[in-house]
């Protein structure tokens, strides 16, 4: 029987002041630390992403409440304010690392003045990720607008920072991020050839089974979210906005052409 999934994305979790811009960037630590209380005290599964697509696939059972926690762009703060919550309650969490970023500022938030520029995870905390238990995923090489770039570049971007993130880390990197929420077909076709099994979107909504694993929904938890904006984003499950609609229309295309694109590189 089939259900769905709340993919919650985040980016940095730390003490921030208050904010009118960019708020889905940021989460207040101790808004994330209600957060996380939120799910252990209403029983929900918090999922690796390999358990979430058994789930979307139908290989595995359905759990009441089930939920994905994911962190863009691998912020350092994330291993003072996030990690022990995480800990504390024995949820796990997928991070989407840059693999020509680690160690670096996040760059593009100089394009906003004022705006303070992040230190990003260099290839010790990286592994860190790995030895506590969390999931480590790709957000491309140099983290740009996949569907503003050309699909030689698209596929560099997605090849090269699989292999490098598998050869720092001695594990399979399986699960992307596309940066900024932007993608196209021939940037999933990409993904499939370059052999990820799942990659998350910024398209709103809850993931279904009906969803390919390479454009999957999620759930931007914002500055501003209380618990009862949280509580409200966890339980919604309305009718998708047009652009997640027209994707899952394509699903039957999709697959077809995944399944071209490795052919062609067998």
């Amino acid at each position: 029987m089939g259900g769905h999934l709340s993919i919650l994305m985040y980016h940095q979790v730390g003490d921030f002041p208050p904010m009118r811009a960019h708020r889905a960037n940021y989460c207040h630590y101790r808004r994330f630390a209600a957060q996380m209380g939120f799910l252990k005290r209403f029983g929900y599964r918090v999922l690796r992403m390999e358990e979430a697509l058994g789930c979307l696939g139908g290989q595995r059972p359905w759990p009441g409440r089930a939920v994905v926690l994911t962190f863009d762009d691998g912020y350092e703060g994330f291993f003072r304010y996030a990690l022990p919550e995480l800990q504390r309650h024995g949820f796990p969490a997928m991070v989407y690392l840059i693999s020509g970023y680690l160690g670096r500022a996040a760059e593009w938030f100089a394009k906003d003045p004022g705006r303070p520029v992040p230190r990003l995870m260099g290839p010790a905390e990286a592994r860190r990720l790995r030895d506590e238990g969390m999931e480590v995923g790709s957000h491309t090489v140099t983290h740009p607008k996949l569907a503003e770039v050309d699909p030689a570049r698209q596929h560099r971007e997605l090849a090269d920072s699989k292999a490098a993130l598998e050869d720092l880390l001695g594990v399979e990197v399986a699960h992307l991020c596309y940066p900024f929420g932007s993608f196209n077909r021939s940037a999933v076709e990409s993904a499939a050839d370059a052999g990820y099994r799942s990659a998350v979107t910024c398209l709103r909504g809850s993931a279904e089974p009906q969803d390919h694993p390479l454009v999957l929904p999620r759930k931007a938890i914002s500055f501003g979210d209380n618990l009862l904006g949280f509580g409200w984003k966890l339980g919604m499950k309305n009718r998708p906005i047009p652009a997640l609609r027209a994707w899952r229309e394509r699903r039957a295309e999709l697959i077809v052409q995944s399944s071209v694109a490795r052919d062609l590189s067998d």
